[in-house]
């Protein structure tokens, strides 16, 4: 499991990219850095809520754009209302859920394959890619099963 930098770490990220270093943005690090879950804002500033009772949604999204900016995050837009956000910046893909909206991580795909030939297919220089894959979950599968 993906557990991210070390406070310190980030720290001298944000230091160096010239963005203060506050409690709140560490804590949404540290919040995203500990989960698989591909958490949306409104879910990651729900969870920090009873530690942070005065950070307020706002706080949540300008961190979130700034962690995404210094490279400490990554936005995913997996076809809902809000982006999600994974602390795991290497580049992999990921599988939505079209029943609960879970978001998982896709093991041991050779994505960097796939960026070379499509390069070498189209010209294209690549500056990033994304990939993302839709199905029905363990769990939702068994519960339409019974």
């Amino acid at each position: 499991m993906f557990v991210g930098l070390k406070p310190k770490d980030v720290t001298i990220r944000l230091r160096e990219q010239g963005f203060k270093v506050t409690p709140q943005r560490l804590a949404v690090y540290n919040a995203l850095a500990h989960t698989t879950a591909h958490p949306s804002a409104e879910k990651l500033y729900k969870e920090l809520q009873p530690s942070y009772p005065t950070m307020s949604l706002a706080t949540v999204y300008k961190s979130l754009g700034i962690l995404c900016q210094v490279g400490l995050a990554q936005e995913l837009n997996v076809g809902e209302d809000s982006f999600r956000y994974d602390a795991n910046v290497h580049a992999h893909p990921h599988i939505r859920c079209q029943c609960c909206g879970r978001v998982d991580d896709v093991p041991q795909l050779p994505t960097a394959d796939l960026g070379r030939q499509v390069g070498r297919d189209t010209g294209y220089q690549l500056t990033g890619q994304q990939y993302y894959f839709y199905g029905i979950c363990p769990e939702c599968q068994q519960l339409r099963a019974e």
